[in-house]
C-alpha cells in the first residue's frame, strides 16, 4: 500500500491542490476524492488540557495527535516534520507503527499544518528522531492499550488476556479477534493512559525498529503522487517572480516597467518593502513581476529597467574579507576555550608547528528552488510551501502582517532537497506580501539564479592552528583561532564574530587529550545573510582540526591513524564547560548525551580495519582519514583518492563508521551518511560564493559546479555500529570529515598540502601538483 499525502484538516489533501489534469501530477486529481470515515481516537480527549500524556519526554503523546483508525482499519499516522528526502515519514511511521501493533501494509502518512500542537516542527539539526522517539512510541504503546481495554471490555474479560497484533486484538485463550477498525470506536471513549500504565516493547520485541523498512516516499515519487512545492496550484492563482537587490539591504532606487508589463501575459509590478537591519526572515526587497504563468514572469523581469541604491554592504569584496579574517586569527581573539597554559607551552616549545586554514561562504543549492504559494481570503492566509518548520513560517508570517497566527494556515509540501535553506521562509513571506497586494492567489517561483545569489550561505571562515611538539613528535600543546561571520548576525545587527554555539561544533569541544589547548575567537562583521547549513559549523573545524592532526602526524614520522588515536587519547568523558566554553551539546544533557572519547576511537578502529588501513596502494593512490563527533553522533571516514602525473583526480573508494546510538532504520541511515559525504566532497571540491561589491558573483551550475555521478566513488562501505544508547543524529554528521579526509588523501598520494578550499574550485578539472 502507498501512504497518500493528507492533511488532518482536510478530506483530500492532494484534491485541495486543484492540480490541472494534464500535468504531470493531473491523474492525483483526476482519481477523485477520497471518503476518509476517520474514527479519532480520543479526539475530545486530545484537546482536554488534562491529557496525562502532555508531558512526557519528548513533548505531547497524547494517541489522536499521532493516530487516526479508520473503520476498514487503515492507520493513519501524523508527521509533524517535513520530508526532504532524508526518510522521516517512514522513520516516523516506524516508530508509531511498532508501538501500536500495526500492519505496515495498512499504514498512510499524514502530513501535519503548521500548529503548536505537535511541539517543535523543525525539520533541522538532524534531530527528528531524537526529539519524537520517546514520545511516538508512547503514543503508540497508549492506543495500543486503549484497543486492547477496549477488547477486553467487549470480550468480558482482563486487559492481561487480551493482546494487540498486527492491526488486530487477540484472545489467545478463546482465538478470537477484533481489528482496529472494529475497535475504534469503543477505545475512543475510553481514558487515555498514564505513561505509567503505558508498557512500551522491548528491543527484542521491536518489529519495524532498527529494521530496514522500505522508503514510503520513493515509490510515490516515482509514480508522480507526491506533492511537491512546484506542483501547487489554486484557483485563479497567478506567476510571481523577484528581481532583487544586489546586495543585501540594497533598495530600488527607480524602477520603468514598461518593457516588463509589454510582455504578453504579464499583468503587473509590485514593489516590495526594503528590509532593515538585522535580516531575520525578511524578503530581501526589490521589484515582483506577476504574469499568468511562470515563463512570462521571467521574461517580464528581464525587461525591467532598474536603477539598484548601494546599501551599508556595497564595497564588500571577498578576497579583501579573506585577509581580514585571516589577520584576525594571526592576533589573539576572545578565549572561548582554556586548559593549562597553551602560550607558555606554545613559547617553550623545541618542535612548533603552525598551519591556516579556509573555507569560503557555501550555498545550499538544494535541487529544489524555493516556492511558495498563498491565497487571502480577508484576513485569513494560507501557504503552500516547501519548508523545513511550518510552525516557525506560521510565525513569521504572523509578525510580518501583523495577523492572529490563528488566522494562519501553512501546508508542508514535500521538499526536493533543503540542507537548512528552506528553514527560512522569506520566501513564503514574499508570496504572501504579492498576493496580498495583487488579490489573487499567487506561485512565487526562485530561479537557479535567485537560489544562488540571494540565499543564507554557511559562513566562511580562517583558522590558524599552532602546536607544540616534544622531540618525539607529540602534541604538548595546541592553540586553534577562528574567525567566521556569525549565523547571530541574522537576528543581531550588532553580532560581529563567531558565537559560542556555533564554536560548540566541532570546535570547544575538541577530542583530543592534550594538556593544553586554548581556543579564541576573532572578529568578523558579516556582509551577506549568513545561515545554517547541512552540519552547520562542524564544516570549518573538522577541515583544519583534522588536516592539523594529520601534518602533525607527518611532522612526527607516524601514521596518521595511530597518531590521530594518540591525540584523542583514553576513553574518557568530557566537558567543554568544566573549561571555560559554553557547550549547548546540541541542545541535550551531557547526561544524556555525554561526549565519549572510547566511542570516536572506536569508529576510528573500524573504519581503518574496513579500509585495510596500511595496506600496500598503487603509485598515486593514497588514503586520508578523519574523524568527527556532530549532532551527538560518531563518524570516521576514509578515502582513497588515485591522482595522475597530470593532476587527474578519482575517488576509487569510501569506507564510513557511525555510532549514532538507536538507529530507526539502517538502510536509510545508510544512504545518509553517503548523501552527506557526497555533499562534503562537492563542496570541498568546487564549492565556493564570493562577493564582488556586496553582490554575489556566481549564478547558476557553471560557476557553481557540483560533484557529478561519474567523479563519484566506485566503492563506497558503511558501517553503522550496533548500539543500545540513546538515538542521534543521522542526517548531518558524515559532511565534516568528508572534506579532511580528501584532503589528506591527496597529501598521501602527492605531497601537496591543502590548506584552502575548494579545492579544484568552479572551473577547475586538475589538481595543481605545484607546492
Amino acid at each position: 500500500m502507498l501512504p497518500r499525502f493528507l492533511s488532518p484538516d482536510t478530506a483530500d489533501y492532494a484534491a485541495t491542490l486543484s492540480i490541472p489534469p494534464l500535468s504531470r501530477r493531473g491523474f492525483v486529481k483526476a482519481s477523485g476524492a477520497f471518503a476518509l470515515g476517520i474514527t479519532l481516537i480520543g479526539r475530545m480527549r486530545a484537546e482536554a488540557a488534562g491529557s496525562p500524556l502532555k508531558e512526557v519526554a519528548g513533548g505531547d503523546a497524547t494517541p489522536s495527535l499521532w493516530i487516526a483508525i479508520e473503520p476498514d482499519g487503515t492507520v493513519k499516522i501524523t508527521c509533524h516534520r517535513s520530508e526532504m528526502g532524508q526518510q522521516v515519514w517512514t522513520s516516523m511511521a516506524q516508530i508509531v507503527a511498532d508501538e501500536l501493533e500495526a500492519n505496515w501494509e495498512k499504514v498512510e502518512i499524514v502530513q501535519a499544518l503548521g500548529h503548536p500542537k505537535y511541539g517543535d516542527q523543525n525539520t533541522d539539526g538532524s534531530r527528528s528522531v531524537r526529539y519524537n522517539f520517546h514520545r511516538l512510541r508512547v503514543a503508540g504503546a497508549a492506543m495500543r492499550t486503549m484497543l486492547e481495554t477496549a477488547a477486553a471490555a467487549h470480550w468480558g474479560t482482563t486487559l492481561a488476556n487480551c493482546k494487540a497484533d498486527q492491526n488486530y486484538v487477540l484472545r489467545p485463550s478463546t482465538g478470537d479477534r477484533l481489528s482496529f477498525g472494529e475497535l475504534a470506536a469503543a477505545a475512543g471513549k475510553l481514558e487515555i493512559p498514564a505513561e505509567a500504565d503505558v508498557n512500551l516493547k522491548s528491543r527484542d520485541q521491536w518489529r519495524y525498529i532498527g529494521k530496514e523498512i522500505p522508503s514510503l516516499t520513493v515509490p510515490l515519487i516515482v509514480r508522480g503522487q507526491g506533492t511537491f512545492g512546484i506542483d501547487v496550484d489554486r484557483p485563479g492563482m497567478v506567476h510571481a517572480v523577484v528581481a532583487h537587490p544586489p546586495q543585501v539591504f540594497g533598495s530600488v532606487g527607480s524602477v520603468d516597467d514598461a518593457a516588463a508589463l509589454a510582455v504578453p501575459g504579464v499583468m503587473q509590478t509590485v514593489q516590495l518593502p526594503t528590509p532593515e537591519a538585522p535580516p531575520l526572515f525578511q524578503p530581501l526587497g526589490g521589484v515582483a513581476v506577476v504574469a499568468m504563468d511562470t515563463w512570462a514572469a521571467i521574461q517580464g523581469r528581464k525587461a525591467l529597467n532598474i536603477t539598484w541604491q548601494d546599501g551599508p554592504n556595497a564595497g564588500h569584496d571577498s578576497d579583501s574579507y579573506r585577509e581580514l579574517l585571516q589577520e584576525n586569527t594571526r592576533n589573539p581573539g576572545a578565549v572561548e576555550l582554556d586548559r593549562g597554559d597553551t602560550l607558555t607551552a606554545l613559547s617553550n616549545a623545541p618542535n612548533k608547528l603552525t598551519a591556516e586554514y579556509y573555507v569560503p561562504n557555501l550555498a545550499h543549492s538544494p535541487m529544489e528552488p524555493v516556492h511558495a504559494t498563498a491565497e487571502w481570503d480577508g484576513d485569513t492566509l494560507e501557504c503552500w510551501a516547501c519548508v523545513q518548520d511550518p510552525q516557525s513560517t506560521r510565525g513569521v508570517l504572523a509578525g510580518f502582517f501583523g495577523i492572529d497566527p490563528d488566522n494562519i494556515k501553512v501546508n508542508a509540501t514535500w521538499l526536493g532537497g533543503a540542507f537548512g535553506r528552506k528553514s527560512k521562509p522569506d520566501f513564503v513571506v514574499e508570496a504572501a506580501f504579492i498576493a496580498r497586494e495583487v488579490g489573487k492567489p499567487v506561485k512565487v517561483t526562485w530561479t537557479r539564479e535567485d537560489d544562488l545569489q540571494h540565499g543564507y550561505y554557511h559562513a566562511v571562515s580562517a583558522q590558524r592552528l599552532e602546536a607544540a611538539l616534544d622531540d618525539d613528535g607529540n602534541c604538548r600543546a595546541l592553540l586553534h583561532r577562528t574567525a567566521f561571520p556569525s549565523i547571530g548576525s541574522t537576528f543581531n545587527a550588532a553580532a560581529d564574530q563567531g558565537a559560542g554555539f556555533e564554536l560548540a561544533l566541532g570546535a570547544s569541544d575538541n577530542p583530543f587529550e592534550v594538556p593544553n589547548l586554548r581556543l579564541e575567537v576573532g572578529k568578523a562583521p558579516p556582509h551577506l545573510r549568513i545561515g545554517w547549513l547541512r552540519s552547520v559549523c562542524n564544516i570549518q573545524p573538522a577541515f583544519a582540526v583534522q588536516s592539523f592532526a594529520d601534518a602533525m602526524a607527518h611532522a612526527a614520522g607516524r601514521d596518521p591513524k595511530d597518531y590521530l588515536r594518540d591525540l584523542i587519547g583514553s576513553a574518557r568523558i568530557i566537558d567543554p564547560n568544566t573549561e571555560g566554553a559554553t557547550y549547548p551539546n546540541y541542545d541535550a544533557s551531557l547526561e544524556d548525551y555525554p561526549i565519549e572519547t572510547g566511542r570516536l576511537t572506536h569508529v576510528l578502529d573500524k573504519v581503518a580495519k574496513m579500509a585495510k588501513w596500511g595496506r600496500s596502494l598503487p603509485k598515486g593512490h593514497g588514503l586520508g582519514i578523519a574523524v568527527h563527533r556532530a549532532f551527538l553522533s560518531y563518524i570516521a571516514t576514509v578515502i582513497e583518492v588515485k591522482v595522475t602525473n597530470d593532476g587527474q583526480l578519482s575517488i576509487p573508494g569510501i569506507w564510513l563508521a557511525m555510532d549514532a546510538g538507536t538507529v530507526v532504520n539502517p538502510r536509510h541511515a545508510r544512504a545518509q551518511m553517503e548523501g552527506g559525504t557526497i555533499y562534503g566532497l562537492s563542496n570541498a571540491l568546487y564549492g565556493e560564493i564570493t562577493a564582488k561589491n556586496g553582490a554575489v558573483v556566481q549564478q547558476n551550475f557553471p560557476d557553481w559546479r557540483l560533484m557529478r555521478m561519474s567523479e563519484a566513488p566506485r566503492a563506497f562501505e558503511v558501517e553503522i555500529i550496533d548500539s543500545t544508547s540513546r538515538p542521534a543524529g543521522i542526517g548531518e554528521p558524515a559532511t565534516p570529515p568528508a572534506a579532511p579526509a580528501l584532503t589528506n588523501a591527496i597529501f598521501a598520494a602527492t605531497g601537496k598540502r591543502i590548506r584552502s578550499l575548494p579545492i579544484l574550485g568552479p572551473t577547475g578539472e586538475t589538481l595543481n601538483l605545484e607546492s
